[in-house]
């Protein structure tokens, strides 16, 4: 059953959407650290763990219901969705610099579109089109930039792994609204932690690797920020159609080049600047008019 709203100003939730990307651009700069130190699978499985006992002590304390059938189905559906996408973005996130990792994610908006066509039944318009061909060309000054830098295979396969992570987070946008539609953003912050940390355990045995003593306090803060950050997009994304926040989104850009050069003293190149700057033109004009849901960084999952 959907949740009734109260009125919320567009302007509101759009400088809420701002705040939650702003502070998960702070989460990616953590975790990419502990991805190159641990690998993107452990990062992201004791970032969930502790991000669900954070939540989850919240939601006891509060004396929540477990969510009805349909909104848990709903939760299991798109927290393994987008937990795919999270450590495949991670995994390649360790592998490329934070710009231009941040760059390729963008394409997710497009996706969505296409996704929606087929799954939704919605018509593709021409804005669409053009904006996806727009956005493909800035994908190709990427790779571009990749080729004239001699880019190592590890730089390349981060790349395509992001690229990837993309296409499977484009599919958790749509299910994002309804989510958010269904589920206040405490439970959709928990059960998306919860669902996923879940997922990655069965593979714990063989996989994970424990995080040392120096390392607990980045994944504590990773948790508290990507919950905070989670909480906020739900909150926002509840409360305003997609085309309006979509340009909020891209505000990632900004902060990922600030965040990569202050802290693993990346260099932004010409390359990745008009590459995002044509990625962004084309998903701003394939957004025009009535859509689907928008491009989000992976502050959801």
């Amino acid at each position: 059953m959907t949740r009734v709203r109260s009125s919320t100003a567009p302007s509101t939730a759009f400088a809420t959407a701002s705040i939650g990307i702003a502070i998960y651009s702070a989460m990616d700069a953590l975790m990419k650290q502990l991805s190159i130190d641990s690998g993107a699978y452990s990062a992201v499985l004791w970032r969930s763990i502790v991000g669900v006992v954070l939540l989850g002590s919240i939601h006891i304390a509060k004396r929540r219901r477990w969510p009805g059938r349909a909104a848990l189905k709903l939760h299991v559906t798109r927290a393994t969705v987008a937990g795919g996408s999270v450590v495949l973005f991670f995994w390649g996130l360790a592998r490329v610099p934070m710009a231009e990792g941040t760059a390729l994610t963008f394409i997710a908006p497009l996706m969505a579109l296409y996704l929606a066509t087929v799954f939704l039944g919605e018509k593709i318009r021409r804005g669409a089109i053009i904006g996806s061909a727009v956005a493909s060309l800035g994908v190709l000054v990427l790779a571009g930039g990749q080729v004239q830098a001699h880019a190592s295979t590890d730089h390349v396969m981060g790349s395509i792994a992001i690229f990837l992570a993309s296409v499977l987070y484009a599919g958790s946008l749509i299910l994002l609204r309804r989510q958010a539609q269904i589920a206040d953003p405490l439970e959709v912050a928990l059960f998306t932690s919860l669902v996923l940390s879940t997922l990655l355990l069965v593979g714990a045995p063989w996989l994970a690797v424990w995080p040392t003593i120096s390392q607990l306090p980045a994944v504590g803060l990773a948790a508290v920020l990507g919950s905070i950050s989670a909480m906020l997009l739900a909150w926002a994304y509840g409360r305003a159609e997609a085309q309006v926040l979509a340009p909020v989104e891209y505000t990632a850009f900004v902060w990922a080049a600030i965040l990569g050069w202050l802290v693993f003293a990346e260099r932004v190149s010409a390359y990745t600047v008009l590459g995002a700057i044509l990625i962004i033109a084309g998903c701003l004009l394939a957004i025009r008019g009535p859509m689907g849901p928008g491009p989000q960084t992976e502050a959801a999952a």
